[in-house]
C-alpha cells in the first residue's frame, strides 16, 4: 500500500466507497432493485467488468479530504461531501454519455445503452439529487451557515457545469471558438467541480474564508491545465500509453487548445480546417503535421507548463503546514503524470 505523508490514499478510497453506499442506501432503501442497480452500474459497483478499474481513482472525492486534511481538519468529516461530489460528477458522465452518443465508458456499455436515454436521463437526475441529499450528512460537524455555503458551493459549480457543456455543444459544428469561450467551456467543464472539492473540504477543515477561496483558485487553474494536457494528448499523446485516440479529436473537429491557435494562426492548418465538413483519419494525420509545423504543439505544450506552475504557485503562497499539504500536492500531480 503506498502512504503518503500518514495518509493511506486506499484507505481513503475505501472510506469513499463505504460513505457512497451509505448515502445512496439511506436515500433508496426502499427503491425498485433495477432504479438502484442502474445507479451502482454507473458507480462501478455492478455488471460486467465492475471493481476498481471500472469505478476510477475516485480522484475528486479524494481531493475533498486531502483539501480538509491539508488546512488541519479530520479528513473523516470531510466525508459527506466527498460522496456529495462523487454523485455530482457522475450524474455529468451518465448525461454526457448521452448528449455525446456515448456508446462505451471504460471499456462497457454506458446506461443509456444499456437502459434506454429515458431511463438514463432519470439515474442522472437520482445522482443530482442523492447529492445533495449527501451534504446534509454534514451537519453533525458544520453550523448552518457553513452549511449553507457548502451547499451553495456544490450548486454553484453545477451551474457552472451546464455552461461548459452548453458552449461544448453550441460550437459543435461550427469551425471556430473564441477563445474567451474556450477557457469558459474549461472552467465548466473541468474546473468547476475541482475547485468545488477544494473549497468544500477546506471549509469543513475550518479554514478562514480566504484559505478556501484560494484553494478554489487553485483548483481552477488546475482544472484548466488538466484541459490544456489533455488537448496535447489527444493530437500528439502515445495513445498505448494514453488510452485516448490521436486522431479522434481531430476527426470529430473538436476545438481544443492547439486547434484554436491554429485557427488563429490563419495558415494552412486554417485553410484546410474551413474546407473540411468532414475529416478522415488520413486528413485528421496531414493537420496533426500541420499544427505541429506552425508551432501550435509546442504553445499548448507551453501554456500547459505555465498554468501548472502558476497553480502551484497559489498552493504554495497559501503557506500551509507542509507535512499535511504534501498529500495533496501528491495527488495533484499524479493527475498529470499522464505519458505523452
Amino acid at each position: 500500500m503506498r502512504m503518503t505523508n500518514l495518509i493511506e490514499i486506499s484507505k481513503l478510497q475505501n472510506a469513499i466507497d463505504d460513505e457512497l453506499h451509505k448515502s445512496l442506501d439511506q436515500s433508496l432503501n426502499d427503491y425498485p432493485a433495477e432504479y438502484i442497480s442502474m445507479l451502482h452500474y454507473q458507480l462501478g459497483w455492478q455488471g460486467d467488468k465492475s471493481g476498481p478499474e471500472v469505478q476510477g481513482k475516485r480522484i475528486r472525492p479524494l481531493l475533498v479530504l486531502l483539501a480538509c486534511h491539508a488546512c488541519g481538519g479530520d479528513w473523516r468529516n470531510a466525508l459527506p461531501a466527498s460522496a456529495a461530489v462523487e454523485l455530482v460528477h457522475n450524474f455529468s458522465l451518465i448525461h454526457d454519455d448521452i448528449q455525446d452518443k456515448s456508446i462505451t465508458r471504460r471499456g462497457r456499455q454506458t446506461v443509456w445503452v444499456k437502459w434506454g436515454e429515458a431511463q438514463a436521463i432519470n439515474a442522472g437526475d437520482a445522482m443530482l439529487t442523492t447529492s445533495y441529499l449527501a451534504l446534509f450528512r454534514l451537519q453533525p460537524f458544520l453550523a448552518q451557515a457553513m452549511m449553507i455555503q457548502a451547499i451553495q458551493l456544490l450548486q454553484s459549480a453545477c451551474l457552472t457545469l451546464t455552461r461548459g457543456q452548453y458552449l461544448d455543444i453550441a460550437f459543435e459544428d461550427k469551425n471556430d471558438l473564441p477563445m474567451d469561450l474556450y477557457w469558459q467551456m474549461v472552467e465548466g467543464k473541468t474546473g468547476a467541480l475541482l475547485a468545488a472539492c477544494l473549497g468544500l473540504g477546506s471549509l469543513i477543515g475550518m479554514a478562514e474564508e480566504s484559505q478556501w477561496k484560494k484553494l478554489m483558485d487553485f483548483g481552477y487553474k488546475i482544472g484548466a491545465a488538466f484541459q490544456v494536457q489533455d488537448d496535447w494528448l489527444g493530437i500528439w499523446g502515445n495513445g498505448q500509453q494514453t488510452g485516448k485516440s490521436t486522431i479522434t479529436d481531430l476527426v470529430s473537429k473538436k476545438k481544443t487548445y492547439p486547434v484554436l491557435l491554429g485557427i488563429l494562426n490563419r495558415q494552412d492548418f486554417f485553410r484546410e480546417w474551413q474546407t473540411l465538413t468532414e475529416v478522415t483519419e488520413e486528413e485528421a494525420l496531414r493537420l496533426a503535421k500541420l499544427l505541429d509545423a506552425e508551432g501550435c504543439a509546442h504553445k499548448t505544450n507551453q501554456k500547459f507548463e505555465q498554468l501548472y506552475a502558476e497553480a502551484f504557485e497559489l498552493l504554495d503562497d497559501m503557506n500551509l503546514d507542509f507535512e499535511r499539504v504534501e498529500p495533496l500536492k501528491r495527488v495533484i500531480r499524479g493527475l498529470f503524470d499522464r505519458a505523452k
